[in-house]
């Protein structure tokens, strides 16, 4: 069978409809014919079931459409693990923008409703905007041309632990911590914060992250004040510690801890259940904190999700600008998770 092209796609006729579309799912059926888009006439050929398209065999064409090569590795390696796709064009499918292929459940084609995948398709070395991120899968195709599935979401967050804040304890600012000499019992046991100094005094560390947030909270007394912290943390990081508090404080709003991420690389990890030091459990996931108008690099993602599922973990972002006027209300921040996924 032959093909031929008209502008941007692959037309066929009757016969070609009535083999490829209604029995495999291939193109988008039009006055009586098919039209094909590239990487699925690509497909065709590379299978044999095309013998041309305007002459060309599988290696001329695929030579001469620019930009085909990758997401005709990902559309192959879907069709091989038994997916019916359609490429996310206007007027065949409804679909994001920045969306190359519409996937259906196994057993579902372009004439059911259900969509399984939505897929964009990257190169290793592509930058991709975190705005553009969520309900869909990143198909990278590495330099070895080896095929990794990123699936991103953009989830709930929310928890049933306790904010443990209805106290006034007396604190003191240090160089880069705040001390409690004789904390609250609730405040590590019930609140989860800070970090006990030892079996020989009772005083309770606070991060500049916890002690600013319970500061806004009147939780603590301290002759220094509030604004004395922020100062401290951002001489220490920037507008970075701006924005770790603003999801600090965005994450208690929604009755999660969370506590310092660092030994994983992270800026935070969360507990989305504590009712008391004694039955924390295990921590759910890493968070980053990054600008809303952040771009990630593929391998980034994938070593972050990597480092995260080698703990037992999920990858979470999360994208806030980072203001902190007033922390009690839980500032604006969006939140991306990231995973693997074999489709």
């Amino acid at each position: 069978m032959q093909a031929h092209v008209e502008g941007d796609r692959v037309r066929l006729g009757e016969r070609g409809r009535e083999r490829f579309y209604d029995a495999r799912g291939y193109g988008h059926p039009v006055n009586g014919g098919l039209h094909l888009s590239r990487v699925e006439a690509a497909h065709l050929l590379y299978r044999g079931d095309l013998d041309t398209v305007d002459g060309m065999g599988f290696r001329a064409f695929l030579e001469n459409a620019d930009g085909l090569a990758s997401r005709f590795l990902v559309y192959k390696d879907l069709r091989d693990r038994g997916f019916y796709l359609t490429p996310a064009r206007e007027g065949w499918v409804d679909s994001p923008a920045g969306v190359d292929f519409i996937v259906y459940p196994r057993g579902d084609g372009p004439w059911d409703d259900a969509v399984a995948y939505r897929v964009r398709v990257v190169a290793e070395q592509e930058p991709i905007a975190a705005s553009a991120l969520g309900d869909v899968v990143l198909a990278v195709v590495d330099e070895e041309s080896e095929l990794t599935y990123l699936e991103t979401v953009r989830p709930e967050v929310s928890g049933t632990a306790p904010t443990s804040t209805d106290h006034e304890a007396e604190a003191v600012l240090l160089e880069d911590r705040v001390l409690v000499w004789e904390p609250p019992a609730a405040l590590h046991d019930e609140g989860f914060y800070g970090q006990p100094m030892g079996e020989n005094c009772d005083a309770l560390q606070l991060s500049l992250v916890e002690a600013a947030y319970l500061a806004d909270c009147d939780a603590l007394l301290m002759p220094a004040g509030r604004e004395a912290i922020l100062t401290r943390g951002r001489e220490a990081e920037g507008e970075r510690f701006d924005r770790r508090l603003a999801v600090y404080a965005s994450l208690r709003a929604r009755g999660v801890v969370p506590k310092t991420g660092f030994k994983f690389g992270a800026d935070f990890r969360t507990y989305a259940a504590v009712s008391s030091v004694d039955d924390v459990g295990h921590s759910e996931r890493l968070v980053r904190v990054l600008s809303p108008d952040h771009t990630f690099q593929p391998r980034e993602l994938s070593l972050d999700v990597r480092l995260a599922h080698g703990v037992r973990k999920e990858m979470a972002f999360a994208l806030t600008e980072g203001r902190v006027a007033d922390l009690g209300t839980g500032p604006d921040v969006d939140w991306l998770v990231a995973r693997r996924l074999t489709p």
